[in-house]
């Protein structure tokens, strides 16, 4: 039975678990999860006791999860308080179908309630077995990764952000030290280690004459042998384990396309030059639904308007169709594309219908992440903003390679077509490329709904004819009905079943059933997706939240271009916050000046108000949404401050000035520990002072601190010596005497007299510290000296470089980190002998349990 290699799986399943903070609102999740890993620990260890088959092993801490799960979750139904029974069952399954359901229902991070709670909790004491099987028992460490892997994919897959670089380094860490400490048992699992000749440390024996290489008593000054000298094998090992783990992270971030920001959110698009790059983003409909079912209903953004009754804030427009979803077509970026101070390109198609110029000043809250679309009235003539931002010509829809609108304020100058209903139902021709790509439908599409979109229309004389009679067919003839609970269609089928049978769906089925229906009718169409107005707080001051996530169709006509239909249900009976465009509704008489059929709710009749007005909601609110509505929740910073920049420049400060400041600071710590001694009070000096023929007689002595000891000061500046010779790149053997390596030093560099003196001083001083019974030594103030004047002969005798490399980058400080990274692995053996102990004292108690039985 391995202990320690159990407790490290338990504690590199606790690192793995802390990826998982991105899911949940509060802290108490870790803890539950950590008593489900202790109890898997115990669970575990116990059937192992008894010799019992990796499988019973798996099971006793399945069985000891399923007892801390039952006192965490069921205490009340078990009997005892802990023992599982039939009723404890039943509510663990309910807690099961209330967290489940709640978290398709919450967007993270979701409340803690009971229910996702149990999931977190019974999901990281499954990762806890697993890693526990793999490593402590079949000890096949390098698949134990794939659970905890597993753990880091979850908040992937829900959030587009990930997940912290500190939470994945404490992660990493924990797998890490699973393999290290897998590999030292491997090593162990040899026997006791063969001594050789090469020693790590060759110091002669206490008793070695004065000024004679004494290599042939090969011990530590306790009179130890120490291991074989294997640093270069380890200082390879870890170089190549480094730079393994650098490769694996850095170069991921320096490949086009699988970081869109690129590292440090410099690359991907950053430069300024040429070329062509083709713009990829997440499937722009994939958050859509969880941002309508957000509990919290945050505010996204909030704007100024010198319009009346402001038009929906686009983001994108997807253009094509693929048979179950919506997306666009890739965006081929170029300098061109770049916004500047002047006028955007024109919306296609429109000529004849009037127009009206309206601007909007916007406000994105900073806690949106990963917005490199900006949302804008349709159709934006000129944009004002800060940042690398490109429009493409033919939907108008703005971009960035490298920037996000998080936290960002811009203004945008809309011209917003205002056409009547004559001027849409005008009998013009499509232009040929606006026919081609947008009214192009897959072969698979059944006939039965292209029969579907002939019956809803027959009659019409017109394309907007055709379209009103659609947009009523969604909204008030064909009995749909709005609901959130409805999953996004992902097949084919899927909008079959929703024009058909169920007839139940939010926007993107409303949206995406019409724009497909209008192109088998020959109309072109697309999918534009954003918000809605939101709603008014005060005249000209608008707020968006999560909830005013919308999709809607987009139709063109000749001489107008694209227009907005809205099939959507809205108001209380929809979504709370769309509007019905007044040129797709007969009943305004085709007046363009005409008003929305329905206007803006107020803050007090907007269904979302209402939603979001409930106790939960009101707790869930964040500290930004507090306070007046519409307020903006933070100090505007033009465009945000390039964190990405900062944090690079910090981090690349910090590794150039680490070997330095170690370096520095192994010195102070040097010639710190010998600083001049105290005497007692009465003059009498603490301890014995020392001379040439011996102690001193007891008896007073003069006042005043005595000097430093000057062994320690010979030790200091022998070290400090060694030191500078390997910052300036000398050779240094381990095995010379201290006069042996000043003989050495002195040809190798041809000193002067006053240098070579100096090296003489030093070395004499280390060499009667070692070896004489008098030990008479140079004051410290001398060897300090005599160290600055060694150290300045050695900068004279090298090159630039080496000079440069001893200044900034110390040799001596590596060797130094490689030494604690060794002595940081050499303390876990320890660990070993406690778990022999335990191991050894488990046997002795189970050797007597099964004596007395067989007495």
């Amino acid at each position: 039975m391995n202990i320690r290699m159990t407790i490290m799986a338990a504690l590199a399943t606790l690192a793995g678990s802390v990826g998982l903070y991105p899911l949940f609102s509060s802290g108490p999740w870790f803890w539950s999860g950590f008593g489900a890993v202790l109890s898997v620990v115990a669970g575990g260890l116990l059937v192992r006791r008894f010799r019992a088959p990796a499988f019973l092993s798996a099971l006793g801490g399945l069985a000891a999860l399923h007892v801390y799960l039952t006192v965490r979750f069921a205490a009340g139904e078990a009997w005892l308080g802990f023992v599982p029974t039939p009723s404890s069952l039943g509510r663990l399954g309910d807690l099961f179908g209330e967290g489940w359901e709640a978290a398709n229902q919450y967007a993270a991070p979701v409340p803690l309630v009971p229910g996702i709670a149990l999931l977190a909790t019974a999901g990281i004491g499954l990762v806890a077995v697993a890693v526990d099987l793999l490593a402590a028992r079949l000890r096949r460490v390098a698949p134990a990764g794939l659970p905890l892997l597993a753990m880091y994919s979850v908040p992937a897959a829900v959030r587009e952000e990930s997940i912290n670089f500190v939470a994945f380094g404490i992660g990493a860490m924990g797998y890490l030290a699973l393999l290290v400490a897998d590999s030292r048992e491997h090593v162990v699992g040899w026997g006791r280690v063969v001594l050789t000749r090469r020693w790590t440390e060759e110091v002669p024996l206490a008793g070695a004459p004065g000024g004679l290489d004494a290599g042939a008593g090969k011990e530590s000054r306790g009179g130890r042998r120490e291991r074989p000298d294997s640093s270069a094998l380890a200082a390879s090992g870890r170089r190549i384990g480094t730079a393994a783990v650098a490769i694996a992270v850095l170069l991921p971030l320096a490949v086009p396309g699988i970081r869109p920001h690129g590292m440090f959110g410099m690359g991907a698009g950053g430069g300024r030059g040429g070329g062509t790059q083709t713009v990829t983003t997440p499937d722009p409909l994939v958050s859509l639904k969880r941002e309508l079912t957000r509990q919290d209903d945050s505010v996204v953004l909030t704007y100024r308007t010198d319009d009346e009754s402001p038009d929906y804030l686009r983001l994108y427009a997807l253009d094509r169709f693929e048979g179950d979803r919506w997306t666009y077509s890739a965006l081929e970026s170029t300098a061109r594309d770049r916004v500047t101070e002047g006028p955007l390109p024109a919306p296609p198609g429109l000529s004849e219908a009037s127009t009206s110029q309206v601007k909007t000043s916007v406000r994105v809250q900073r806690r949106v992440r990963n917005m490199t679309f900006l949302p804008v009235p349709y159709a934006p003539s000129r944009l004002s903003i800060e940042g690398d931002w490109r429009v493409d010509p033919a939907s108008l829809m703005i971009y960035s390679l490298r920037d996000s609108a998080s936290g960002r304020s811009y203004e945008v100058t809309s011209t917003r077509a205002e056409p009547t209903a004559e001027q849409l139902a005008g009998g013009r021709t499509y232009p040929s490329e606006i026919v081609t790509p947008y009214t192009r439908v897959p072969k698979s599409i059944p006939p039965q709904i292209r029969q579907l979109a002939q019956n809803v229309t027959e009659g019409a004389t017109t394309a907007h004819d055709q379209a009103v009679r659609l947009q009523r067919w969604f909204t008030t003839d064909g009995g749909f009905q709005y609901d959130l609970s409805a999953p996004p269609p992902q097949h084919g089928n899927d909008l079959v079943d929703f024009l058909e049978r169920s007839k139940r769906g939010y926007c993107e089925q409303y949206a995406a059933a019409m724009a497909l229906l209008a192109r088998i009718l020959g109309i072109p169409a697309r999918v534009a997706m954003g918000y809605t107005a939101g709603t008014q707080t005060e005249p000209g001051q608008w707020v968006v939240r999560s909830r005013d996530a919308h999709a809607w169709p987009e139709l063109y006509f000749p001489g107008t271009g694209w227009v907005r239909f809205e099939p959507t249900p809205v108001g209380a009976a929809g979504q709370g916050t769309a509007s019905t465009p007044a040129y797709t509704d007969p009943a305004t008489g085709g007046d363009g000046a005409a008003q929305e059929e329905q206007e803006a709710p107020s803050p007090e009749e907007s269904p979302t108000a209402q939603q979001s007005a409930g106790p939960e909601a009101t707790e869930r609110r964040l500290p930004q949404d507090q306070g007046p509505a519409g307020a903006p929740a933070e100090e505007e910073d033009g465009g945000g401050v390039p964190t990405g920049w900062l944090a690079a420049a910090l981090l690349v400060l910090m590794i150039l000035a680490a070997p330095v400041t170690a370096r520095l600071l192994a010195r102070r710590r040097r010639w710190a520990a010998i600083v001049p001694r105290e005497k007692a009070p009465d003059g009498l000096g603490v301890g014995t002072r020392r001379s040439e023929g011996g102690p001193l007689p007891a008896g007073p002595v003069e006042a005043g601190p005595l000097p430093a000891d000057p062994v320690d000061a010979a030790h200091a500046a022998w070290e400090e010596m060694r030191a500078d010779a390997l910052d300036h790149g000398l050779t240094w053997r381990a095995s010379d005497t201290p006069r042996a390596a000043a003989r050495r030093l002195g040809e190798l560099l041809e000193l002067d007299a006053e240098s070579a003196g100096a090296l003489g001083r030093i070395a004499r001083a280390e060499e009667l510290a070692r070896y004489s019974r008098t030990r008479a030594q140079a004051p410290a103030e001398t060897l300090r000296a005599d160290l600055k004047t060694v150290r300045e002969a050695f900068a004279a005798a090298v090159g630039r470089k080496a000079r440069l490399r001893a200044r900034y980058l110390p040799p001596s400080s590596m060797a130094a980190f490689r030494s604690a990274g060794s002595r940081a692995l050499e303390a876990t053996s320890r660990f070993d002998r406690v778990t022999a102990r335990l191991d050894g004292l488990a046997d002795r108690i189970s050797t007597l349990i099964r004596t007395r039985r067989r007495g």
